[in-house]
């Protein structure tokens, strides 16, 4: 009679041992087929609830796809994004420029666009019309130092001051030190919304920029699956409601 309680305990104890060790493996598999996307962008576009614009988009996407991913934030490490992506330490990139295949070799550029960034000028009190580069010369003009699209098309000669960060950038515009502050729409009506700066982006943007998600070459077989999950979600609603949910409520 003990012989058999005893070999009943030891049965269920190895049944124990398998399940928990499956468990664990299939635990570590599951940790290893997620994707880890990378992105510079900090709110309203990734948020440390992960509720923000890029976070939900991301998920959702790839949920459509039936593969789970998700972001890891370089806030001032960028250039490090596109050197973990490209070597395969990141998985890819969740919202860059076109044409980074051409610098990155090893990243393959998803056709469908995630977003298209809108290079804003901002103001406080002044209202005009932004419908070319020229409309900034009667005020004077800042932005973050290093944004190459600024530097570019900002007319010579103007009065500018150059800043470090968006918190900078902002303070100067509130305190009437700058007319008019350069940034990007939605982060740049973020900011001012933390910092409880009543302002507004001015129309129509200067540039309109397409941003596209990319994989590491490894995943070259999702590439066209997460292109065609992206058309399906615009289809469907669910990447207007998330814009919605996320960004539009900075523009009321």
């Amino acid at each position: 009679m003990k012989t058999k309680i005893w070999d009943s305990v030891a049965r269920k104890i190895l049944l124990g041992l398998i399940l928990t060790a499956c468990f664990g493996v299939l635990t570590r598999a599951q940790a290893a087929d997620k994707l880890i996307l990378s992105s510079g962008v900090l709110a309203p576009y990734t948020t440390p609830d992960r509720k923000g614009f890029l976070d939900q988009l991301i998920a959702a996407v790839f949920h459509e796809v039936g593969v789970e991913a998700e972001l890891l934030i370089y806030p001032t490490a960028t250039e490090r994004g596109m050197l973990n992506a490209d070597a395969g330490v990141d998985d890819g990139l969740a919202m860059r420029i076109v044409g980074l295949e051409k610098q990155y070799p090893n990243l393959i550029r998803v056709p469908e666009e995630v977003a298209v960034n809108d290079f804003v000028a901002i103001t406080t009190t002044h209202k005009f019309a932004t419908t070319n580069w020229d409309s900034l010369l009667p005020y004077t003009v800042s932005y973050i130092i290093g944004w190459k699209v600024f530097e570019a098309n900002v007319p010579k000669g103007k009065e500018l001051t150059l800043v470090r960060d968006a918190e900078q950038l902002f303070t100067l515009l509130s305190k009437g030190r700058a007319d008019v502050a350069l940034y990007e729409r939605w982060q740049g009506l973020e900011q001012t919304r933390r910092m409880g700066v009543k302002a507004q982006a001015m129309e129509p943007p200067l540039v309109r920029t397409k941003m596209y998600m990319y994989l590491h070459k490894k995943h070259a077989e999702l590439v066209p699956k997460v292109s065609e999950a992206l058309v399906r979600l615009k289809k469907n609603g669910t990447y207007q409601r998330i814009f919605d949910a996320t960004l539009k409520p900075l523009a009321e």
